[in-house]
C-alpha cells in the first residue's frame, strides 16, 4: 500500500451530512504536537452560526480557528471555513474568502478549497473526503491527485451518507480508502518520528 510519509505539508478535508461526527472522530485522534495545518470545509447554510470551530475544539488537542481573511496558515492549527464563504488557499499560504457562486449548491464548497490548496501545495498536500450526500469534493480530489498529492476517502460503509466518498472513489484518484475510525490514526502515523 502506498504511503505519504514525509511528503505532506498540509491537509485539507471536506464533509457534508455527518461531517461533525466524522471531524470529531478524526481530530480527537491527533496528538497535541501534530505538526501540519489542517483546513476543513463542512457544508453549512449561509445563515448558520459559526459554532463549528468551538464544537470541534472540545474534541481536539490542536487550536481550532475560525479564520479571518488573509490569515496566515500556521502549522499545527485547524482552520474551519465559515458559513456562506468559500475558503481558499493563497500562493503566500494565507487564507482568503470568496462569496463566489455556490458549487453543487454549496458555499463553502469543498472543491474550491481543494483546487486552491492543490495549486499551492501540489504533491505536498493530503486531501480527505468524508461523508456527504452530494458529489462536491470529487473533482477537487481528482485535481489533488493530478498534482501529485495524496488522497484519502472515507469508506462508504462507514459514512453516514456515502454519496460523497463514492463519487470521489469513482474518479480513480483515491490513494487509500479508510474506515472513519482509521483516518485519524493514519494521519498521526504519517507525521510520527
Amino acid at each position: 500500500m502506498s504511503t505519504c510519509k514525509g511528503a505532506v505539508r498540509a491537509i485539507v478535508m471536506g464533509a457534508s451530512w455527518g461531517g461533525l461526527n466524522a471531524y470529531t472522530r478524526i481530530l480527537s485522534a491527533l496528538p497535541e504536537n501534530f505538526p501540519l495545518p489542517i483546513m476543513l470545509v463542512q457544508h453549512q447554510h449561509a445563515s448558520a452560526d459559526n459554532r463549528m470551530p468551538w464544537l470541534l475544539a472540545r474534541y481536539c488537542a490542536l487550536p481550532v480557528i475560525a479564520p479571518e481573511d488573509k490569515e496566515p496558515i500556521l502549522d499545527g492549527h485547524v482552520y474551519v471555513a465559515p458559513p456562506g464563504y468559500h475558503m481558499l488557499v493563497e500562493e503566500d499560504q494565507t487564507l482568503a474568502f470568496s462569496t463566489g457562486r455556490p458549487v453543487l449548491f454549496s458555499r463553502p464548497a469543498i472543491d474550491e478549497l481543494f483546487y486552491s490548496a492543490g495549486a499551492v501545495y501540489g504533491r505536498h498536500l493530503l486531501g480527505v473526503i468524508l461523508t456527504g450526500a452530494n458529489e462536491d469534493g470529487a473533482a477537487g480530489m481528482e485535481y489533488i491527485h493530478r498534482r501529485g498529492g495524496y488522497t484519502i476517502a472515507q469508506s462508504p460503509v462507514s459514512s453516514e451518507a456515502p454519496t460523497m466518498p463514492e463519487a470521489a472513489i469513482t474518479t480513480g484518484a483515491i490513494s487509500r480508502v479508510l474506515d472513519l475510525e482509521a483516518i485519524g490514526p493514519f494521519l498521526a502515523e504519517q507525521v510520527a518520528g
